[in-house]
Parts: C-alpha cells; sequence; structure tokens
C-alpha cells in the first residue's frame, strides 16, 4: 500500500487508524498516496491550536507576525520545484497552470508579510478616529480591532491546494490566529507536503499551523464561538455548513466561497477584427483552459451583441482547436486533466444538461489525447456551447460545469446583456470588453451590484491588465448571492474576517495610550 500521509495536530504528526482514501495520478492513473483521519483527537487537536498556538501569536506584534510570512515565503521557495512535481502528478496540470497555484500562492503571501510590516509594532489596530461623547473633548469612543482568540478552520476545495491554502492562511496569520486547514481530499498531498515542509523548517509557533487530511467529519463540531471557518466549494455543502450548530447557535463567523456563474461581455463597438474584440476571443481561450477550467473564476458566460455571435463563435473555436490536450508531462499538452475521473463524470453530466437549451459550436471532448489513454485519464478537451436565445436557456445562468467549458449567448442591447449577467444570482468575477471609456464605466457601475470584482479591458490595458480569472491579493475575492455572499483579500481587507471590533470609551490619555497603528 501506498504512504498513509500523516496529519498535523496538536504540534506533532499523527497517522490516521483507517486504511486511508487513495490519491490517483488522474493521467495514468496509479496511486500515489492515502489521507486518513480516523481516530484524531479533533477536540484536543482544537484546544492546542486555539490556546497554544493563538497566545503563541498573539503575543508578537503586526510587523513580528509579517516576519513569520516572509520566513514561510523562504521555506516555500526553496522547495518550490518539488511542488511542480505533485502538482503534475496528483492535480494533472502543465507547469503554466501548476504556476498559477504554486507561484500565485507564494506571491500572496510575500504580499501580506509586505502589508504587515507596515502596520509596525503595535498588537491592536485602530478603526476610524476618536469621537467625543459629550460636549467637550474629555470623554471620547475610539473604535479598535483586535484578533480574535480563536481558530481558523479552512475546508478548501480541490482545485487550488496551495493558493487555496496561503491566500486564507496570510492574513489569519498575521491577525494572529492559528489555521486549521482541511485540504479538497483528491488533492490533498501538495498542501499537506507545503505544511510538512514550513512545519519541519521551524519558523512558526507550535500550534499556528494543523493540516488534517481526509474526511472532514466532527471538524465543524469543535467550532466555539470565537472561531471562525472559511469553507470553498458547492453551495449546496455551503447551506449545511450555514445550518451547523456551531454558525446558527455558536455564532461561529463563516465565509463561503461557493457556485459561479461568471461571465464574459463585449460592448456593442468591439466589432470582429477590432483589438477589443480579440482580447476577449483571447481571454475566452485562456478561461476555458487554464487548469482545464477547474477554477472558481473562469468564464462560464459569454455574452455578445447577437449581431456579432456567428463570428464570435467561430472566432473562439478556431483558437479552441488548436489547444492540445493529454499527459502534461508531454511538452506539446497544452491542457492537462481533470483531478479525477468523478470530475469528469461530473463534466460529462454538466454538458449533457446543458445541451438540451444548447448547441455545440466547438466539440474538444470527442478529440485524440497526447500520450494518454481516454480509458484511463480524466482529460476532455475544451466544449464551447452556444445559445442565441439567451432568455430562454435557462440552464446556463443555473448550471454550472467545473471544466473546460463555456457557452456564447447573444444579446440585443447593453440592458439586456446586463441584465443576462445579473441572471447568474451573484458572481465572483465579470469582465468588459470594448473601446468606449464611458460605455465601459457605466456597464461596469451597473455589474458591480452582483458581481465581486469586474475587470474592465480595453486596448490601452492589453498587455498590462491580471486577466480576468486571476485573483490579486489586492483586489476583494467573493461575490454576493449563489457564489456564497463571502469576501476574502482585497488587501488588509482580509484582516477584518479575524479580527474582532470593539468600542473603547475613555479619556483622552488612556486612548493615546493604547498603542493602535
Amino acid at each position: 500500500m501506498t504512504e498513509l500521509l500523516p496529519n498535523h495536530v496538536g504540534g506533532r504528526w499523527q497517522t490516521g487508524s483507517g486504511a486511508g482514501v487513495p490519491l490517483f495520478d488522474p493521467v495514468v492513473g496509479t496511486e500515489l498516496a492515502r489521507v486518513d483521519a480516523t481516530g484524531l483527537d479533533l477536540p484536543a487537536a482544537f484546544d492546542f491550536a486555539r490556546d497554544i498556538g493563538g497566545a503563541a501569536l498573539r503575543a508578537l506584534s503586526y510587523c513580528q507576525r509579517a516576519g513569520l510570512l516572509a520566513a514561510v515565503v523562504k521555506v516555500l521557495q526553496t522547495h518550490r520545484d518539488s511542488y511542480y512535481e505533485i502538482a503534475t502528478a496528483n492535480s494533472g496540470t502543465v507547469r503554466n497552470d501548476s504556476a498559477v497555484d504554486i507561484d500565485g500562492a507564494i506571491f500572496t503571501l510575500g504580499q501580506y508579510a509586505k502589508w504587515g510590516d507596515a502596520l509596525g509594532d503595535v498588537h491592536a489596530l485602530r478603526d476610524g478616529d476618536g469621537v467625543k461623547l459629550g460636549k467637550e473633548p474629555v470623554f471620547l469612543s475610539q473604535h479598535l480591532q483586535v484578533p480574535t482568540r480563536g481558530v481558523a478552520l479552512f475546508i478548501n476545495a480541490f482545485n487550488f491546494p496551495a493558493w487555496g491554502l496561503w491566500e486564507k492562511a496570510a492574513p489569519a496569520l498575521l491577525s494572529g490566529v492559528p489555521v486549521i486547514v482541511k485540504p479538497g481530499t483528491s488533492t490533498a498531498w501538495l498542501t499537506q507536503r507545503m505544511v510538512r515542509d514550513v512545519v519541519d523548517a521551524g519558523v512558526l509557533p507550535a500550534g499556528a499551523l494543523s493540516v488534517i487530511c481526509g474526511s472532514s467529519n466532527g471538524l465543524m463540531d469543535q467550532l466555539q464561538p470565537f472561531d471562525v471557518v472559511s469553507f470553498t466549494g458547492s453551495a449546496e455543502t455551503g447551506a449545511l455548513i450555514r445550518s451547523h450548530a456551531a454558525v446558527a447557535h455558536r455564532s461561529v463567523r463563516v465565509n463561503i466561497e461557493a457556485d459561479s456563474l461568471n461571465s464574459a461581455v463585449l460592448l456593442p463597438d468591439a466589432t470582429p477584427g477590432t483589438d477589443a474584440f480579440n482580447l476577449l476571443v483571447r481571454e475566452v481561450v485562456r478561461e476555458m483552459t487554464v487548469k482545464s477550467g477547474q477554477k472558481c473564476t473562469a468564464i462560464r458566460r459569454i455574452l455578445v451583441p447577437a449581431t456579432v455571435y456567428d463570428a464570435a463563435a467561430e472566432a473562439i473555436s478556431a483558437k479552441l482547436r488548436g489547444v492540445t490536450v493529454g499527459n502534461p508531462r508531454n511538452e506539446s499538452v497544452r491542457m492537462g486533466s481533470l483531478v479525477s475521473r468523478a470530475q469528469l463524470n461530473a463534466v460529462r453530466e454538466g454538458l449533457a444538461a446543458l445541451q438540451r437549451q444548447t448547441t455545440v459550436l466547438h466539440n474538444g471532448s470527442e478529440q485524440a489525447l497526447v500520450d494518454a489513454d481516454p480509458a484511463i485519464a480524466a482529460c476532455i478537451g475544451p466544449v464551447l456551447l452556444g445559445a442565441k436565445d439567451a432568455d430562454a436557456a435557462d440552464s446556463v445562468h443555473d448550471i454550472e460545469v467545473f471544466g473546460p467549458v463555456a457557452t456564447l449567448l447573444a444579446y440585443r442591447d447593453v440592458d439586456h446583456a446586463i441584465a443576462l449577467a445579473h441572471r447568474g444570482q451573484g458572481s465572483l468575477v465579470t469582465s468588459l470588453y470594448g473601446s468606449d471609456d464611458g460605455a465601459l464605466a457605466r456597464t461596469a457601475v451597473q455589474l458591480a451590484a452582483s458581481h465581486g470584482r469586474v475587470h474592465v479591458v480595453s486596448p490601452d490595458v492589453a498587455q498590462t491588465h491580471t486577466g480576468h480569472g486571476n485573483v490579486m491579493p489586492m483586489s476583494l475575492h467573493g461575490g454576493p448571492g449563489r457564489a456564497g455572499g463571502g469576501a476574502e483579500l482585497g488587501g488588509l481587507r482580509a484582516l477584518d474576517f479575524y479580527h474582532r471590533r470593539s468600542a473603547i470609551q475613555a479619556s483622552p490619555a488612556v486612548l493615546a495610550g493604547l498603542g493602535l497603528h
């Protein structure tokens, strides 16, 4: 039997007592390792993180904790090559796609280390200015934020085993809150290895970082009132978390990132042949194929004027025809596999549902694979669907196929395009393409209410925009409605989730002694 990856809880490495769940190479089908959390003393694990790890982190100032993040960055950079090997083996990603996850994680950590260093040698954060409570300024109210005295539980998805950990852990650790991460099971190896390297390097206090692989059973039961939980995954599981007693009765703070039917909108001035039209085509193809479409921020709906529908269909399909799919170890392969055969089956089922109300414009699901056996590999080529009657295609606005699948939709006018984008019921991101600055600005404001991020691409930013699906630590990551209603990143705004706000009412002399940043 392959290695049973140990969990790190209670300040030590511990293996589960069960046989474990196997992790596979999704391209060649070989078993890589097993994960299991059976028999772990979860109450003791959470108590250790909360009491030992939390106390050690809170004893440090923000700039000292920023130094911890910088030390973590150095550890991860030292082992970077091994992370790429794991990503290829366990996630089936080509090198460029692995970089989105691994290098994106390291970059995000580095940013929070810089931002945290600028907060200074303080233990609490000022929240606004002091306000007098009477006519004379002798008794005032000063709001501040202090680290919550609990643990941060991360229940993560399978698609970003590196970035999914560190984009949450960076602001949590900087805030002074210990982390327990439960990675998505099918790709847990990379998360576990990163935690192992950081723990073994001894750069964090004991109890500051724990990892539990395998089943999530019992984790929510351990949460206490000052703990927080962050979940990334399906809306159904998110609903279960929200209804759990820890949240419903103990008021545990929860952040959820769930399903998201993100869109790309081509404005009427971006006719075929223009730079803006070509930018949309390029970005759609990139978002359909990066990580085989397994991104929460990937473009799922492409909204174009009805007059350019056919031209857009041909332009996008032409580029998709050049995408090679198969074994990521082959240098000619541009797009690797999905993470598992189970995920491949889910994509096929989702495609079947969407095809009932759409037509197939490009069918990469039948293309030959490179160095991969279609009977074993979890590979599928990109599929572009289409619906000229976007209003009638209800399923397109309701079903997210988590793979290399997108649907082209025709709209009548800009108001119709905005209405269609809103039919996603809340999304992480939408992108706009055009050359008319005024029209782009007006449309962006109209879309903002149902999207966590509006990514505007005009020809003047063609070489500098960061990409529709790239989540930058400087900007908000989250979205309303079906996207979960959560908020991550956004610079130092991310620290809000891990802090408690309080008002100190006192004399100016006392308030001056609070030592606030």
